[in-house]
């Protein structure tokens, strides 16, 4: 089973309350999850005040959470609050759709022979009008990295 780490706080600020590591675990337990792990990291922090730095460390709490083998959806924070908030039927069932760019010309991603013989199966996707924090780049690129390392393996 893919384990996927995630910082306490963002997860309850993304699920919109706050609870204990006692009822998260039983959330978890009635969706099919397992919290696996409570840990700690110190997390660096540094702030631009004028023409001085202030910096410090402070403790994050993350919960390492085992998900399902066929459950890739739930590899990021963003997955993970999602299903968590259509389970609790705070959010719809969402409906994707493909969408054609403005410019009408659809975009290919092309394989060479070679990477065929090495990845017989890709898949891709264009993302657009996506802004990305600093957060939702490194889970967006640890997602990538769970895939990689669960589906591409």
């Amino acid at each position: 089973m893919p384990t996927v780490g995630v910082k306490r706080d963002l997860l309850f600020k993304a699920l919109g309350r706050s609870y204990t590591d006692e009822e998260f675990d039983e959330l978890c337990f009635e969706f099919g999850l397992e919290l696996d792990e409570i840990t700690s990291e110190k997390e660096i922090i540094s702030r631009e005040q004028g023409d001085t730095k202030a910096s410090g460390a402070s403790d994050v709490i993350l919960y390492k959470i085992d998900v399902p083998a066929n459950r890739y959806d739930l590899l990021c924070l963003e997955g993970l609050v999602r299903g968590l908030q259509v389970f609790k039927n705070k959010l719809e069932v969402p409906r994707y759709k493909r969408v054609s760019p403005l410019s009408g010309e659809p975009q290919k991603l092309i394989i060479t022979k070679e990477t065929e013989a090495v990845r017989p199966h890709a898949v891709a996707a264009v993302l657009r009008n996506i802004t990305f924090t600093k957060e939702r780049y490194d889970s967006f690129i640890e997602l990538q990295e769970k895939l990689h390392q669960n589906i591409c393996r």
